[in-house]
């Protein structure tokens, strides 16, 4: 599978028009709830026959009420007669009955289906974010964070939640509208001929503009998603904003987006609202019909007053229920769009993922070693070119060089965040693609520069690294981390509910707490990328103490600019342009005068070292 396939942002719904293919892929989200949806469409069979009943009762309401005549039939040989004042009380009495009955049946079909359409949105996203979790990182480096949100928040609502409505209401239509020609039958088969072909051809427009709702329905997504990012890097990175003064920057592309969300709706708008004018003047050219074919049949005595009457009101009636189902003909459509986008996520699969008969790395003995390991972000742009290096269990390894030289990749590829190109990386003589990735992570401790927590307590964040530890190792790292005097000082100690990102604390603070999950985990190899390069000297001095702490007696790969930080690790390994330049201790790399790692030693620090 391509990277491009990975771009959520050039989605296309392929899928859209292929009703037969999506309602066999949501059919296993309906089945669960299959007894509800069945529920709320016999609900629904009963509130759309009740339309008719208002105009049914004007035909008895004009021939016996107000034509003053007397309504006499037999039930079971027994006679019955109802005046017309009778009937001027039955009728009202049985219409305020039948709306009563009909209120309660339309509150019991928008609560069942309203529970059902949660419970199946709350489903599909619930897979969707067990896939998103597990997808692989470059995905995330692909994709904005608002394209994400929109496609795996925001579809699954449009999709599953429209869908049970969308049949809700042209369950509720259809019978409306069978209800309605069934009094029109009863009352004039002829006319209603008439009604019934205006019916069939209302609904001509409604096909013509799926493509364009498709369409729409696309970059209406992008420009959501690009929305949504905009409101995310405002939050994220307001202090830039205040500093750059950004704001007009930002205002600036976040209206270009309403503009373009307004041009693409008023293009649908523009293409489609003259479905609504078509299917009024079609239903105009069949009323006329009615109405001088009415007067033949009234004049001929073929019909009453009152049936017309009858007739004309369930005529009246239907285009209610017709123009629903245009409407709803519509939605169906972006229900469908949305369904395929949703669809396509789940056909998205980690790169990253268990080999076959992948073994479990229970213990780590020896040592990891990189092979001729060539790797790339993007095809024919190589990051790291034959890198081979050994590095022995218990060995604390440096890894320097220009910006951007590969650095952080490297270590990243430890844990498998990305997979080489070619080459191979192995761990006790095993590839790590041949082991499990639970039990690969699980060997491995990770500081990052900028580490993340989660809202929730410290003791929480600690814990992740290790939810089975006890409370004594994690009294334990508490004191490694140098974290008492923080916790100490707190109103709630480590129960202290951390804000987002944990923004209430300190970068020092941050970072303690990250190396404090890391030591919990008590992983034997330990990566540490940048872990103190954006904090000041009092700071890095706290943390350089929990450092070492959590270094002893591991393997350790450190990433560092600063290069003070990393003169007493076993051996430095130098990297420029993604290639393997130098190996060896601080001293064996200073002697080497035009060695890369004195030039950039001496670039940090003015050549004021003193070399023996």
């Amino acid at each position: 599978m391509t990277e491009s396939v990975y771009k959520l942002q050039g989605t296309n719904s392929k899928t859209a028009f292929q009703y037969k293919y999506l309602l066999k892929k949501i059919f296993p989200y309906l089945k669960p709830y299959l007894f509800r949806i069945f529920l709320g469409f016999l609900v629904a069979v009963p509130l759309g026959l009740m339309d008719g009943v208002t105009a049914f009762a004007l035909k008895p309401y004009l021939d016996y009420v107000v034509g003053d005549k007397v309504l006499e039939f037999a039930i079971s040989g027994h006679d019955f007669v109802i005046t017309g004042i009778q009937m001027a009380v039955i009728l009202p009495v049985g219409v305020i009955l039948f709306a009563g009955i009909q209120g309660l049946l339309r509150y019991l079909n928008t609560y069942i289906s309203t529970w059902t359409s949660q419970r199946i949105t709350n489903d599909i996203k619930s897979e969707l974010f067990h896939n998103l979790i597990s997808m692989h990182t470059q995905f995330y480096d692909i994709n904005p964070s608002g394209i994400i949100i929109s496609r795996y928040m925001q579809d699954p609502v449009s999709a599953s939640t429209g869908i049970i409505d969308q049949i809700k209401t042209i369950t509720t239509s259809i019978f409306g509208a069978l209800g309605l020609i069934a009094v029109m039958l009863y009352s004039s088969w002829q006319l209603a001929l008439i009604g019934i072909i205006v019916l069939c051809v209302a609904f001509v427009p409604v096909a013509l503009i799926r493509k364009r709702i498709k369409s729409a329905s696309n970059k209406n997504m992008v420009i959501g998603g690009n929305m949504t990012t905009s409101i995310n890097e405002t939050y994220s990175g307001n202090k830039v904003i205040s500093a750059y003064e950004l704001q007009n920057r930002q205002e600036k592309y976040f209206n270009e987006q309403i503009k373009n969300s307004f041009n693409v709706n008023m293009s649908l708008v523009k293409r489609s609202a003259w479905m609504s004018p078509l299917m009024y003047l079609i239903a105009s050219f069949g009323i006329a019909a009615v109405l001088g074919f009415g007067t033949y049949l009234i004049k001929n005595e073929i019909m009453t007053a009152g049936s017309f009457a009858s007739f004309v009101t369930s005529l009246l009636l239907l285009y209610k229920p017709v123009k629903t189902l245009g409407t709803t003909l519509t939605n169906i459509q972006n229900i469908f769009v949305a369904l395929s986008r949703v669809f396509e996520l789940f056909e998205l699969k980690p790169l990253i993922q268990n080999s076959e008969n992948a073994v479990t790395l229970n213990s780590f003995n020896n040592g990891i070693s990189f092979e001729n390991v060539n790797f790339e972000y993007e095809k024919n742009c190589p990051v790291i070119k034959n890198f081979n290096l050994y590095v022995n269990k218990g060995e604390t390894i440096a890894i320097v060089g220009n910006s951007g030289g590969g650095k952080s990749t490297i270590v990243n590829l430890i844990p498998r965040f990305y997979d080489i190109k070619s080459g191979s990386i192995k761990i006790d003589g095993t590839d790590i693609r041949e082991m499990t990735l639970s039990s690969l992570r699980k060997n491995i401790s990770m500081v990052f520069q900028d580490n993340f927590l989660f809202t929730g307590t410290i003791k929480e964040n600690i814990m992740m690294g290790n939810p089975d530890a006890t409370e004594n190792d994690f009294n334990d790292v508490i004191k490694l981390a140098h974290l008492e005097e923080l916790i100490a000082d707190l109103p709630d100690g480590s129960n202290t509910l951390l804000g987002e990102r944990g923004m209430t604390l300190s970068g020092g603070q941050r970072q303690r707490i990250a190396i404090a999950r890391a030591m919990i985990r008590n992983a034997p190899i330990v990566i540490l990328d940048e872990a103190t390069s954006a904090l000041d000297n009092e700071s890095e001095a706290i943390v350089q103490r929990a450092m070492d702490n959590l270094m002893k007696d591991r393997t350790v790969f450190i990433i560092a600019h600063r290069l003070s930080t990393i003169k007493n690790a076993d051996r430095i390994a130098v990297i420029n342009d993604g290639e393997l330049v130098e190996t060896g201790t601080h001293e064996e790399l200073m002697a080497h005068h035009n060695g890369q790692y004195r030039l950039l030693y001496d670039m940090q620090f003015g050549g004021t070292e003193s070399y023996v």
